[in-house]
């Protein structure tokens, strides 16, 4: 499968609604896809093993959409083989009082993964530059030096906030951290379907709020956002993925197998052991085959 087309250019040779929701690649259905899903899973626990043991790089994988496109259910699919020791999910929801006395970073750094760990964000530093680029009120809580709510919406904050980020990320990524930021793609028309199976199915009612049907109202100005953040944050360390959402089972085989490609050009492997340690091995065998003689 080739993952240049959904890979965001940095050049910004492409715009947000150039990329498709509704993809599926050469897969007819669910059925033909299990397969490909499966293999993924399969990979990512295998090379999570080595990526345990060698404990030199980290994996950050960050998820954003709109309500609905399918980030929870991505998350428990595309990681169903992984060792939860190794592995951390984080879901960002609307800072506490403690959060909004430090940096808007702060709290998002703190969950970043350990060496040789996963870490995964579902929603994250991201929301910064989207959800408050759509509701700039929200920044009134923020403690800023300067009122950004009663500023022009085209102020500087948001360049600034783009910079921090990619600053952010590139320390990450100079000290031994994998970043992977996939933007789920779904269409207004499938979060609509989505939305009204969520009412209409009684196990599924506690995901629906009122707010979900309010925040649709501003699609347009959260795509904006998103394009705007994706022009200045899609870096060559760490790119963004556009994939198509409207076909979950196809949005998880391609998060899955980017994933295991991209973890696989780390060239990580076990650790190569040295002759002392080897003497160790055979001398630990040696008494556990005396044991009882």
């Amino acid at each position: 499968m080739d993952y240049n087309k959904y890979l965001f250019p940095s050049d910004r040779s492409k715009k947000l609604s150039d990329f498709s929701t509704d993809d599926k690649n050469s897969y007819s259905s669910l059925n033909s896809a299990e397969e490909a899903l499966k293999h993924g899973v399969e990979r990512l626990s295998e090379i999570q093993n080595v990526l345990y043991a060698q404990d030199k790089f980290s994996l950050l994988i960050i998820f954003q959409a709109m309500d609905a496109a399918g980030k929870d259910s991505t998350i428990k699919h595309v990681m169903s083989g992984i060792n939860p020791q190794g592995c951390n999910v984080t879901s960002f929801k609307a800072p506490s009082a403690e959060e909004l006395d430090h940096a808007y970073l702060w709290r998002c750094m703190k969950a970043t993964p350990a060496k040789g760990d996963i870490g995964i964000f579902n929603r994250s530093y991201y929301e910064e530059v989207l959800v408050t680029r759509v509701h700039p009120e929200i920044l009134a809580s923020q403690k800023l030096p300067i009122d950004y709510s009663k500023v022009a919406p085209d102020h500087s904050l948001w360049l600034q906030r783009y910079n921090d980020i990619n600053n952010f990320e590139k320390y990450l990524t100079n000290n031994g951290t994998l970043i992977l930021k996939f933007f789920l793609n779904v269409s207004k028309e499938e979060q609509k379907r989505r939305f009204l199976k969520r009412i209409e199915d009684p196990e599924k009612n506690w995901k629906f709020s009122d707010r979900d049907v309010v925040e649709r109202k501003y699609w347009d100005d959260y795509h904006l956002a998103y394009e705007q953040a994706f022009f200045h944050t899609s870096t060559a360390v760490a790119p963004w993925f556009v994939i198509p959402a409207d076909h979950k089972w196809f949005m998880q085989i391609v998060v899955s197998q980017i994933i295991v490609e991209r973890l696989s050009s780390l060239g990580i492997e076990y650790p190569k052991l040295t002759s002392l340690q080897h003497d160790n091995l055979e001398k630990g065998k040696k008494m556990l085959l005396e044991e009882g003689q």
